[in-house]
């Protein structure tokens, strides 16, 4: 089982043509459509039929697709959509995708307008920066504009809102209307790009994801790149990005990367300028289709670029902050299990700690069905360390799942294998309500000290199963944020094998599948929750598989039979939490952790912007003191006194710190 993260790019980040563009809708089109409808409804895991119901649905996506910031539709253009809000599954039967295009014809209509306005009325207007006004960000949940003029204004404060952030910036009365323009004329030639294959697969997303969000179209060049990123043979800085709005989040950083190395950029910070080399101009990418940032991002190894940035803990309000790295690829290695050992004085004892990062779950299947003895596999790797930190002399063993997004379900398997005696890990149904209860079978044990499993929001899929599973047993202690939630399968099918064309056709992932612990509860949509839970930015609502409305609900099934072990009790839990709540009141390290995150939340959850330049000008001056006074602070604390204080770890990772502290106390419970 892998994870991968798909992303739709919104229209809004197309653009509109100098010239009207051909939207062929080749005969391949209809014909895919009416092979997914019948794959999804006879093999998808909950074999819905695609009725009246998913039509509704998939309408509101669809226009959510192309204008999730309803920008460009009128209220009258929804209305006259309506008739077909009943009518897409029956179309889409007889291979007909008309609702797609003359939707989209009426989109193309609009986004012409609206950049007609904006070339005519706010390209050089002379905006008024000491009114009280407000942009609002996030119109997703808002009415559609009723009338033009409604958009009008809505557009004004948009390039307003733009003007100023420029101006804030340093930038000349030039410069901004330069920037700005430079923005608008790549929209208008990016949509010649725009053709009836893009037009189709948004079409087609709309639909798959009415079933949930992991079943997904894949065009012919979406298939391509998708291979050539499992391969892992891409040259960049080791960042996912995804489109928000006008700007270009980082949604997920690869571990081993360049970025994950230089602990210089972070989830949710947002890329607003991209430069290559040392020297090279600055290119302003807001406003920017997705691919076309990551055209500029990517690029060969050793090769610099350089990015500024709106870091998340001080949101779209704060300053930018510039940063280079070098590209580099991400290689295996870089990729495997590592260790790391800790000492630290607590409650009077010197201890030892291990440490073993995990950032995915990884097998050489090509290596082992050769009979390679030496393949690559993240249980044999984990096994080896653990004997090696015994060997050290360590007292207890952190296993760092965070940012882990999943792998082999095999080897989650088998590494839970190493802490536990034997007995069922996960249990797996499919669309047809047959359960296989997954075990290991080994009743060998590798390590049966103290364990922590740390764990937070991008911890998905196998990272899941491993965590639930040490939890379920209570092998182990569980700390950080509740996992992603994905507690399903998917399978790549290639749709040629079902359409005889001379075109070229894409694929489907399916979800076919659904994890369960052993304990019958699902990992779906709740992920793992934490025995211990940490300060967190991320909402659950924004974050997450939660974070999708067609997501698959929790559920649970029958109990697998398995034996606990005694080692973590209610007693053992209690005792480490009021530990930890102790701290979190106490701890200055653990105090200063929690209120920066809990900035970092209002930062992220704030959409409102105000326009007007004092109170923008005071809002980065507050924000930006506070990052200065944490960077000069830095690894040294001080008390309530304003004494120095040492950190016994010497780590600025709070989350692992706090981790190996409460590693600490569970060692010490036991040793009395």
């Amino acid at each position: 089982m892998w994870v991968t993260t798909f992303i739709i790019i919104s229209s809004q980040y197309c653009a509109i043509a100098q010239a009207d563009t051909t939207l062929q809708i080749k005969p391949s089109f209809g014909k895919q459509a009416k092979v997914i409808t019948y794959l999804l409804e006879n093999n998808h895991y909950r074999k819905l039929k695609l009725n009246d119901s998913l039509s509704s649905v998939i309408l509101d996506a669809y226009l959510l697709n192309l204008d999730n910031s309803k920008l460009y539709f009128l209220a009258s253009d929804i209305a006259s959509f309506e008739k077909y809000r009943k009518q897409i599954d029956n179309l889409t039967r007889v291979e007909d995708v008309t609702p797609a295009f003359d939707i989209y014809t009426i989109f193309k209509k609009r986004f012409d307008e609206r950049m007609t306005y904006v070339y005519e009325h706010l390209m050089n207007a002379p905006f008024d920066f000491t009114t009280d006004e407000y942009y609002e960000s996030d119109r997703e949940k808002g009415p559609w504009a009723k009338s033009s003029q409604e958009l009008d204004g809505i557009w004004t404060k948009i390039i307003k809102n733009q003007a100023l952030s420029l101006k804030l910036a340093g930038k000349k009365p030039e410069e901004i209307q330069s920037t700005i323009k430079s923005r608008y004329d790549r929209f208008m030639k990016s949509v010649k790009q725009t053709n009836g294959e893009d037009v189709f697969s948004i079409y087609m997303n709309a639909i798959t994801e009415a079933y949930d969000p992991h079943t997904n179209y894949f065009s012919p060049s979406d298939q391509d790149r998708f291979n050539v990123d499992m391969s892992q043979s891409l040259e960049g800085i080791g960042a996912r990005l995804q489109a928000d709005n006008d700007y270009t989040k980082v949604s997920e950083i690869i571990p081993g990367g360049p970025a994950d190395k230089s602990k210089l950029i972070h989830p949710n910070d947002r890329i607003i300028a991209v430069a290559q080399g040392e020297t090279g101009e600055w290119v302003d990418v807001v406003g920017w289709r997705l691919d076309d940032v990551v055209k500029l991002i990517k690029g060969p190894k050793g090769t610099q670029v350089r990015l500024q940035i709106l870091p998340a803990e001080t949101g779209v309000n704060g300053p930018s902050v510039t940063i280079s790295l070098v590209r580099d690829k991400i290689k295996l290695e870089d990729q495997t299990a590592k260790k790391k050992v800790y000492e630290t004085m607590q409650h009077g004892r010197t201890l030892k700690l291990g440490v073993i990062t995990l950032p995915k779950f990884y097998k050489d299947f090509e290596a082992y069905q050769k009979g390679d003895p030496n393949y690559n596999s993240t249980t044999r790797d984990v096994k080896k360390l653990v004997t090696e930190l015994q060997t050290e002399g360590v007292q207890g063993i952190v296993i760092d799942l965070r940012n882990n997004g999943g792998g082999s379900l095999t080897e989650a398997i088998d590494l839970t294998g190493l802490f536990i005696k034997n007995g069922p890990v996960v249990q797996v149904r499919n669309s047809n309500n047959r359960v296989e209860v997954l075990t290991d079978d080994d009743p060998s044990i590798t390590y049966n000290g103290p364990l922590i499993v740390l764990i937070n929001r991008f911890s998905a899929s196998a990272s899941e199963i491993f965590a639930g599973a040490i939890q379920d047993y209570h092998r182990g202690v569980v700390v950080g944020e509740s996992t992603y939630g994905k507690g399903t399968v998917q399978q790549m099918i290639d749709l040629a094998q079902f359409i005889e064309n001379g075109d070229e056709v894409g694929g489907l992932t399916l979800t076919l599948q659904k994890f369960y612990r052993a304990t019958g509860s699902s990992t779906q949509h709740r992920g793992v929750i934490p025995d211990i839970k940490f300060p967190t930015a991320l909402d659950p609502e924004q974050f997450g598989e939660s974070s999708s409305p067609n997501a698959l609900p929790w559920d649970e099934i029958k109990s697998a039979l398995y034996q606990r072990t005694p080692i973590v009790n209610d007693k053992v839990l209690a005792d480490l939490n009021k530990s930890y709540q102790d701290r979190l009141k106490n701890d200055p390290y653990l105090n200063r952790f929690a209120e920066e995150t809990e900035e970092t939340k209002k930062n992220i959850s704030q959409t409102s912007i105000s326009l007007n330049e004092s109170f923008r000008k005071k809002e980065m001056d507050e924000a930006e003191k506070k990052r200065a006074a944490n960077d000069k602070l830095g690894g040294t604390w001080v008390d309530k006194e304003g004494k120095p204080m040492s950190n016994p770890l010497n780590l600025d990772d709070e989350y692992l710190r706090e981790g190996l502290l409460l590693l600490g106390d569970l060692i010490t419970s036991k040793i009395g």
